[in-house]
């Protein structure tokens, strides 16, 4: 037996020292996960405990027929759109056909060269609905329809919010190439 199913079965009988495994080999894996679909480390700290529940007491559902990774990520995603979800009926949302976008034009991609650290906080910026459709389609690499099935909104809503996402970060993006060019000179 391989040391991954050695420990998926002793999580299915509540070994502890294999859940201290399974959660040192992932955690980090899945708080990435969580924060993208969080507004800050600590509330993605308290989903990733989420998860963590949830997997333990489903690990036994996990039938080997696909990758063990790819059913931990599924977990982290779902936990964190259920969170997402919740949390929107406590928070004050703007209508996306309200929003405002920039009218600068953006630079064209190739020509601009940006930090994962850049790219990564210009994501954190965006307006929660934005983030979480631009995570889940160009992150997670789920299409439209199940977008809109897992948030409850119609499939043009998550096109939009997509496209929306991706001016603003255009936007966002060209204010930091100004700034690099601006110290360059």
């Amino acid at each position: 037996m391989d040391q991954q199913m050695e420990m998926i079965e002793g999580c299915v009988k509540g070994i502890r020292k294999f859940q201290d495994q399974l959660y040192k080999r992932y955690a980090s894996l899945l708080f990435g996960i969580c924060l993208r679909y969080t507004k800050n480390r600590m509330e993605a700290q308290d989903v990733l405990q989420e998860v963590f529940v949830k997997i333990y007491n489903n690990i036994h559902t996990y039938h080997h027929d696909g990758s063990f990774e790819g059913w931990l990520r599924r977990i982290a995603v779902n936990t964190s759109i259920t969170n997402y979800r919740k949390n929107l009926k406590h928070a004050y949302q703007e209508d996306v056909e309200n929003a405002v976008i920039g009218k600068d034009e953006p630079m064209a991609a190739e020509d601009l060269e940006y930090t994962a650290e850049e790219m990564m906080s210009c994501i954190e910026k965006l307006p929660a609905g934005y983030k979480t459709v631009f995570n889940l389609y160009v992150i997670e690499g789920f299409l439209h329809k199940e977008i809109a099935d897992m948030l409850g909104v119609d499939v043009n809503t998550s096109k939009s919010q997509l496209s929306r996402a991706k001016m603003y970060l255009q936007k966002e993006l060209a204010t930091i190439s100004r700034v690099k060019l601006v110290k360059e000179s």
